[in-house]
């Protein structure tokens, strides 16, 4: 059975995405009279926003003292709840009057209703919260699905939820709150979410989700009397988007909203020292095909290459008969490629423990040949203190994932040093991440392998607009016996605080582009020869510098061609 939500037209390049004016940051999302409630909690209002044109209006223009500083609402017929502090208020939308209803223990976050009981959550304690409406009392509580603040709806018999730092959406089973499923949202930030009917394929109304987002967007600031006349500075931004989806039990993962790509990636060749190459091989890597990643097509630049297939991946390939210090050239390719968030739904039980690794494959990834100091004293004894007595595979991962996320803090570096000088120093970029979780998981038998190679720059509603990604970036893929190939991301994603989330843990988001799996992303032989290998050793570096560019042509929904018929 695949679940879905109503699909986009394939391909989409024009949205409809609601953008309320006038507005700080928005909490919480109703749905009343066919149109969208919504708290701004900073200055109080209830406005009610049309989904079609995108007007605001404020419905409690005298009493907006009332609802400043609240957490969240919800409607529940012509019934508006709210969240202040650690209580819960009922608001009849017709007469404004307000009525305490209850309290739970230390706050009161996202709330959704369903006749008479009310789903209340709260961050700090990690729980959700199942109140009477009409005693106001707690009937039971469960463990809430992510580790920030969550926003709640209930559609049938299911509890929704959006988390602000997971970046995710949950479908639980609102009697127990067990999940069902999950899927990443293309948007930062998501603070509230709803559903509304739409027409679907068979012209029947559908319940279509929406998420509402909200968060800070940077500018340029015009400030002609002020000391920098120009400066960067940030503003609130709200917008509410429908989010689709599509889910797979058979193959344990969710897709989610999705992003029709160019990517760009141009080397310009200008060496920096006198140089001399004869018979110049130059590979770079094309996109891979993936259960997220669909390869629409490439095209090269500047150059024609040479089409190589390599372990199941392809490789563009350059060639020069001689290279100099006086050679300018432009060579690379141009893709477009299709994205969608993807989020397995997997648990240790899933795993097959009786599936053996063939020696070819343990050679290429259950070994150091990655310059792993996988022999060290620093390394094993990370290795063993990561996962302890931990046996299964998948509770492993996770905890080598986390012993890493404790043990080091980020910082960008323009050199990639050994997993022991790496652990020793307790810092490191995605790189060096990358390359500490290849050393642990292999010594505890995880096969993995780095993947890459760029992500797109956020927020996705910038079409048609270049984009340039500041740096490259990598993370790893780990395999699961009788699952496959798992990513997960390098480094904690500039959340420094615990629990870590779970978001892109057998997860990727939209903007992550993948180029050859597995894979050397760009190499450089003279005569058969990689250049870091020849006498007087230099780097790609030294013979050229890349361009990479990314433009948004607009927005894909997941639906079940969306999944390959074999998974990658």
């Amino acid at each position: 059975m695949t679940i879905l939500s109503p699909a986009l037209p394939r391909f989409s390049a024009s949205p409809r995405i609601i953008y309320p004016l006038s507005v700080a940051r928005l909490c919480g999302l109703g749905v009343w009279q066919g149109q969208f409630l919504s708290l701004d909690r900073f200055q109080g209002y209830v406005v009610q926003i049309d989904p079609d044109t995108d007007n605001v209006r404020i419905l409690n223009n005298q009493q907006v003292d009332l609802f400043r500083d609240s957490n969240s609402l919800t409607v529940g017929d012509d019934i508006l709840w709210f969240t202040k502090g650690t209580r819960i208020y009922r608001c009849d939308l017709h007469t404004w009057e307000v009525t305490y209803v209850a309290e739970v223990k230390d706050r009161a976050e996202g709330i959704a209703v369903a006749g008479n009981t009310l789903y209340v959550s709260n961050a700090r304690l990690g729980l959700i919260y199942v109140v009477s409406a009409t005693q106001g009392n707690t009937i039971t509580q469960f463990r809430a699905p992510g580790v920030g603040q969550e926003y709640l709806v209930v559609q049938g018999e299911d509890l929704w939820v959006c988390d602000d730092t997971e970046q995710t959406v949950y479908c639980l089973d609102r009697a127990t709150g067990q999940q069902r499923f999950s899927f990443l949202t293309p948007f930062e930030h998501p603070s509230g979410l709803n559903f509304l009917p739409v027409s679907g394929e068979d012209h029947q109304p559908q319940p279509q989700l929406y998420v509402l987002y909200s968060g800070e967007q940077p500018y340029i600031q015009d400030d002609p009397n002020g000391y920098e006349p120009l400066r960067l500075a940030n503003r609130d931004r709200s917008l509410i988007q429908a989010l689709h989806y599509c889910y797979d039990p058979d193959r344990h993962y969710a897709l989610s909203h999705g992003y029709r790509l160019e990517l760009s990636y141009v080397e310009e060749l200008a060496p920096l020292d006198p140089v001399t190459l004869e018979d110049v091989e130059w590979r770079i890597a094309l996109p891979s095909t993936t259960n997220r990643q669909r390869v629409v097509s490439v095209e090269p630049f500047g150059l024609p290459y040479t089409l190589e297939e390599q372990d199941g991946e392809r490789v563009a390939v350059f060639k020069f008969p001689q290279l100099t210090e006086v050679d300018r050239q432009v060579f690379g390719w141009r893709a477009v490629i299709e994205t969608y968030g993807i989020k397995y739904q997997l648990l240790p039980k899933d795993v097959d423990l009786t599936e053996e690794f063939s020696e070819a494959f343990k050679a290429q990834y259950l070994v150091d040949n990655e310059n792993l100091a996988m022999d060290t004293d620093v390394v094993r004894m990370a290795a063993k203190e990561a996962v302890g007595s931990e046996t299964n595979p998948l509770r492993q991962i996770l905890s080598i994932r986390d012993y890493v996320y404790d043990h080091l803090s980020y910082r960008l570096t323009t050199h990639i040093d050994n997993p022991d000088v790496v652990l020793q120093r307790g810092t490191g970029s995605c790189g060096e991440y990358v390359g500490v979780l290849l050393a642990l998981c292999r010594l505890n038998g995880i096969a993995c392998r780095t993947v890459g190679r760029y992500k797109c720059p956020q927020p996705p509603d910038q079409f048609h607009q270049p984009l340039y990604p500041d740096y490259n970036h990598v993370w790893l893929e780990f395999y699961l016996p009788g699952i496959g190939w798992l990513p997960m991301e390098s480094n904690p994603d500039d959340v420094d605080y615990g629990p870590h989330p779970m978001r892109f843990f057998m997860g990727l988001a939209w903007y992550h582009a993948e180029i050859g799996r597995g894979l050397p992303f760009e190499r450089v032989f003279s005569q058969g020869t990689n250049i870091k290998e020849l006498p007087g050793a230099m780097s790609i570096g030294n013979l050229a510098v890349n361009h990479v560019r990314f433009r948004i042509l607009g927005e894909i929904a997941p639906h079940p061609d969306s999944f390959p018929n074999s998974g990658s």
